[in-house]
């Protein structure tokens, strides 16, 4: 049964989905790709894009790109090179773009781009971010990691050993990233098979996420900016443990609203969809309900981001979703700070607690 978010939302293609190592047509030169991920999420969605492009001799070479990879592991390894059997059509992969550098999109960019020489497009940001990752052998864990979750109120033991002995993530999950690339922006605008796409950046989610947008077709390739079913994880991490993504996320989903209502939107998990205009205010509707729930929740005393899960959680969180979960109440608590509606002390247990401003209580 679908839920009343869901109702507001069109699925032109239902429930279908590519097979295994198969494609599905679903726009004009457009085939989908659904890989499985090892994760709670558990698929990403890929897309081939019919391109051609004129070579450094002035030839015009046909070919594809591809945009997003999937993590780099065997299974998805093996279901490339499947695809690259029986869905180019005998024609070569001509670049690579990536919508952002988290491993699901990233992870195998490397790895095609060798295959292929082939180039990586990608914002400036997410190419060094991931540059720099690669090499943190903390693996966004460690125990500076361990220390920023254990300010925030998580002082379970299991938990946070997790998250000291999460060496290399980052690099486990990544083939090793190409030395050069080529820079997208915003409002830049890419020829793809003589059809022009135009970047949109969007943060919060990822440092300068690209979304991609073609006017000719009224589509977009949302990456994890916009979802149909879920909502991207906003978070604060240890390495900027003084983020606003809440805010930047907020402000990204806006600029949506330019684009047609009817734009036919292409995301990175779930099913390709109709209802950008409604999606959009569905996602902003569900952060000011967290907002105004934490605001509620600390009326009667100061919380700490642990403190506030079971408010925006209603589920057993393991403790690989227990990170993201804390990075996504901080987030929460953060905006709320930023914008003065709450203000944080370390109380005597060294617990950053947020609470309302001494002014109102």
């Amino acid at each position: 049964m679908k839920s009343s978010h869901e109702s507001a939302l069109h699925y032109p293609l239902g429930d279908t989905l590519p097979g295994l190592a198969e494609t599905i047509e679903v726009a004009p030169d457009i085939k989908w790709i659904r890989m499985s991920l090892p994760f709670a999420l558990d698929h990403i969605n890929l897309w081939l894009l019919r391109d051609r492009q004129v070579d450094l001799h002035g030839e015009m070479r046909e070919g594809w790109t591809i945009v997003d990879c999937c993590v780099n592991r065997s299974e998805a390894r093996q279901q490339w090179e499947q695809i690259f059997a029986t869905q180019l059509e005998g024609l070569p992969v001509l670049r690579i773009i990536v919508t952002h550098m988290h491993p699901d999109h990233i992870g195998l960019a490397g790895w095609l781009c060798r295959h292929w020489n082939a180039p990586l497009w990608i914002s400036a940001t997410d190419y060094n971010v991931a540059r720099v990752a690669m090499k943190d052998q903390d693996g966004f864990g460690g125990e500076s990691g361990a220390d920023f979750y254990s300010l925030h109120g998580q002082r379970n033991e299991e938990f946070l050993q997790h998250v000291r002995t999460r060496s290399s993530y980052y690099s486990s999950l990544v083939a090793p990233i190409p030395d050069t690339y080529r820079r997208i922006m915003d409002g830049f605008d890419i020829d793809i098979g003589g059809r022009n796409w135009q970047c949109i950046a969007g943060y919060g989610h990822a440092p300068e996420h690209m979304a991609l947008f073609c006017p000719d077709l009224n589509l977009l390739i949302s990456g994890d900016m916009v979802l149909p079913r879920i909502s991207a994880n906003v978070s604060v991490h240890s390495s900027e443990p003084e983020a606003n993504p809440l805010q930047l996320f907020l402000t990204s989903l806006q600029r949506y609203f330019a684009l047609p209502m009817d734009t036919y939107v292409l995301p990175s998990h779930g099913k390709p969809f109709t209802g950008l205009h409604q999606r959009i205010q569905q996602l902003l509707d569900h952060h000011q309900e967290h907002l105004n729930d934490i605001m509620k929740a600390v009326q009667s005393q100061p919380l700490s981001a642990a403190d506030i899960l079971p408010v925006l959680f209603q589920r057993q969180l393991d403790t690989h979703q227990m990170t993201f979960a804390m990075g996504e109440a901080l987030a929460h608590l953060h905006y709320l700070w930023f914008s003065k509606q709450l203000e944080r002390r370390v109380d005597q247990q060294g617990v950053l607690r947020f609470q309302l401003p001494s002014t109102a209580q």
